[in-house]
């Protein structure tokens, strides 16, 4: 079986790390599997949404496979920052494709450790079962997150709960998660993947053209100055206005035919 299986259903692609007997341990193979998924994913006009998850009944992902990965890092001296900077982790969405436009669900089965968070992470919605855990081990290994782990991470929960997590290197649960707002949602451990599916059907009734502005957007104004916030929200906002799905969709409002008009009492 490949390591990281690839589907399209509709409208929705489904990446799956595919090693249960490691927990999803991300090695070099997969780690290239992810990418090669990934840029598939970007570049088909077909899709808008990817739901990515974990095989298997207990873990999203373990991080990275530290048979593969260690020795060639404490072997790389001073440059190996330089070396990996274009490339990150996990088929290069925590860094190097983290501005693909289109939205990625991920859906936490089981247990998400170390790099597995960062993955999540650089996803942009999280679904967690509540029997998922969060473990934080890497610091107990003289290591900390370096593949965007740490900017989402004061990005996601705030700078206090950041240094809590990432410097006791204790586990959380899923309930815990949600608290801090790690994840976006808990549910029950067989309702995971249909959440994820529910949720990237509600973004996909929205015009491509104003959802990918959207995140963009988000991503361009993280840690900017207030005015730089608001210049760029402007100017990403309005440049999807001539788009003819968005042209179609005012005139289905204004004619009264959108078929999920929100009524109210003063709707007219």
């Amino acid at each position: 079986m490949p390591k990281v299986i690839y589907e399209k259903r509709g409208q929705i692609a489904y990446v799956t790390l595919n090693r249960p007997e490691v927990h999803n341990a991300i090695d070099t193979e997969t780690d290239e599997l992810l990418f090669e998924a990934w840029t598939r994913f970007r570049d088909d006009p077909e899709v808008r949404v990817a739901i990515l998850t974990g095989s298997g009944d207990t873990t999203f992902c373990a991080g990275a496979d530290l048979k593969t990965h260690v020795d060639s890092w404490l072997n790389a001296g001073p440059d190996l920052g330089r070396s990996v900077l274009e490339k990150g982790f996990a088929g290069r969405i925590t860094r190097g494709l983290h501005r693909t436009p289109k939205p990625i669900i991920a859906g936490l089965n089981g247990w998400v450790i170390g790099g597995g968070i960062e993955l999540a992470l650089a996803c942009d919605i999280r679904v967690a079962s509540e029997r998922a855990n969060f473990g934080f081990f890497h610091i107990r290994r003289g290591m900390h997150f370096a593949d965007g782990g740490i900017v989402r991470l004061v990005n996601t929960v705030g700078v206090g709960i950041a240094m809590e997590l990432e410097l006791m290197g204790e586990p959380i649960d899923a309930q815990r998660a949600k608290e801090i707002h790690l994840v976006n949602r808990v549910v029950p451990h067989d309702q995971v993947i249909s959440t994820a599916e529910e949720i990237a059907a509600k973004i996909l009734r929205n015009p491509r053209a104003a959802v990918e502005s959207a995140k963009q957007t988000i991503l361009e104004v993280i840690g900017r100055p207030l005015d730089d916030q608001l210049r760029l929200e402007c100017l990403y906002g309005y440049a999807t206005m001539g788009d003819p799905e968005i042209v179609e969709r005012k005139e289905e409002f204004i004619q009264r035919r959108d078929q999920d008009r929100a009524t109210t009492n003063s709707d007219t």
